[in-house]
């Protein structure tokens, strides 16, 4: 570990010292699962309190992750019902649907934290997301929610390896979104394409691809994975196990995208008109 790290760890726990009790918004990602972990080991166990919101954005494997992660070190958690379907506007996807999303999802969280005695909601965003489209973001402003990494000026990389330094199961975890941003902007969002990409996406990461996405478009799957595993897609084998099972979920075509995975691909064609 450099002594800069070490310097951005240090103020991250003296950042958590001064709040003195935090509701951390806990998606088992690499992010969260690190910022908990921090708050967990420099405050009382009756001072931290981790929050999970499970619905159809949220796959199960991350919901039992969680689960498991909190019971092993003994963290109160609170796993709550939040279906984005639900909220007004949600699910005709317009261009600023995280921020719909997450306001409603941190209103919940904050109402959960007065009941439970916790004075400040935190949530995992680092100074890489700064660099792309995020109107999450500003309802994360609006109502006053802490971000600890921001704060103690710490990229996805630093998190990476300060987890591993920690011994985390998430330092080398595939990055993760909600489900809900595989959809090209203004495309319906419904139950049934949700679980269409969350057995698209399962089916390979089963077949041992390290970091995947499934984006829709109408019913086409578009496959995002690392230029480096493009020879293994297009054995023939799993070639046709993935246009098999994709079909039987209910796409009529299935593309691989050559440019590779990468954060945001659906922000691309919008991020002229928002800068």
């Amino acid at each position: 570990m450099t002594d800069g790290l070490h310097l951005k760890l240090e103020k991250l726990q003296a950042y958590f010292k001064e709040l003195g009790s935090v509701a951390i918004a806990f998606s088992s990602g690499v992010d969260s699962t690190f910022m908990l972990a921090v708050a967990s080991d420099i405050l009382p166990k009756d001072k931290v309190l981790a929050l999970t919101a499970a619905s159809e954005s949220f796959p199960k494997r991350e919901l039992n992750a969680a689960r498991q992660f909190c019971n092993d070190r003994g963290i109160k958690h609170i796993v709550f019902s939040s279906e984005e379907l639900n909220i007004e506007g949600f699910k005709h996807n317009p261009k600023n649907r995280c921020y719909l999303c997450k306001r409603e999802l941190f209103t919940k969280i904050k109402e959960l934290a007065v009941r439970n005695n916790i004075e400040y909601v935190c949530e995992g965003s680092n100074t890489d997301d700064l660099g792309d489209y995020r109107p999450g973001l500003q309802a994360v402003a609006e109502l006053g929610i802490k971000s600890p990494l921001r704060e103690a000026e710490l990229t996805k990389q630093d998190i990476r390896n300060l987890s591993k330094e920690m011994d985390l199961p998430t330092w080398n975890k595939p990055s993760f979104a909600c489900l809900a941003s595989r959809f090209v902007y203004g495309e319906l969002i419904s139950e049934e394409k949700l679980q269409m990409v969350d057995k698209a996406e399962q089916l390979l990461i089963d077949l041992g691809f390290s970091q995947v996405r499934v984006r829709i478009h109408g019913k086409i799957a578009r496959i995002e994975i690392l230029p480096e595993e493009f020879a293994k897609i297009i054995e023939s084998e799993i070639r046709k196990k993935i246009n098999t099972s994709f079909a039987e979920y209910g796409f009529s075509y299935t593309a691989l995208d050559l440019k590779g995975y990468r954060t945001g691909s659906m922000n691309e064609t919008i991020l002229k008109d928002v800068k």
